[in-house]
């Protein structure tokens, strides 16, 4: 960022979002305790008091990172696909890793997961977060995404997502085409398979 945008004036929801990007990439770069609002404040051109005044403290706005990383596009962004149920598989999991971005990826496989068993409040944000994916998975692919059975077959299926996501993302163990071939035929021998005799 030049210093000349730096100093310009923005309307307050685009200086929050630039407060915001900075942060999740900071965040996903280090650990939580080596980033601080200063560094944050310096990258994002901001006067720190600025940062306290749009979230508060270091803590709220992690909290704010790690929920805006770990929520998917909502399914209203993405119309509900149609055709045979291996299409509608092939959408789902196109819908999932789509939304996939490097900083995206480290708060869904490492970040979020330092610690997060001792860290309530991560935890339920990230808890709700795997709910929501599951129910417009069952959504996309015709499932009820009422039956808490189902909810949690898919769930389930979402912590191999995670897993192939940080093959693909961070390892580079495999590539997108393959975790995307391991998580579709997966979810398709669940929809197939699981769910019909839950």
């Amino acid at each position: 960022m030049t210093e000349a945008a730096r100093r310009q004036r923005l309307p307050p929801d685009q200086r929050r979002e630039e407060i915001l990007v900075v942060a999740e990439r900071l965040f996903a770069e280090r650990p939580y305790a080596a980033v601080s609002t200063t560094g944050i404040a310096r990258e994002a051109g901001v006067a720190r008091g600025l940062l306290n005044h749009y979230f508060g403290d270091k803590r709220a706005l992690y909290l704010e990172v790690v929920r805006r990383a770990s929520l998917l596009p909502t399914i209203e962004d993405v119309p509900l696909p149609s055709g045979s149920l291996t299409e509608r598989v092939d959408a789902a999991v196109h819908w999932f890793l789509g939304s996939i971005t490097p900083e995206r990826a480290t708060y869904l496989t490492v970040r979020a997961a330092e610690g997060v068993g001792e860290d309530v409040e991560v935890r339920s944000i990230l808890d709700q977060a795997h709910d929501l994916a599951a129910g417009r998975v069952l959504e996309m692919v015709g499932g009820d995404p009422e039956d808490p059975a189902a909810r949690a077959v898919v769930r389930s299926f979402g912590e191999l997502a995670r897993g192939a996501i940080r093959e693909w993302s961070r390892e580079a163990t495999l590539t997108r085409e393959q975790a995307h071939l391991l998580l579709r035929e997966s979810l398709l021998a669940v929809v197939r398979q699981v769910l019909p005799r839950l």
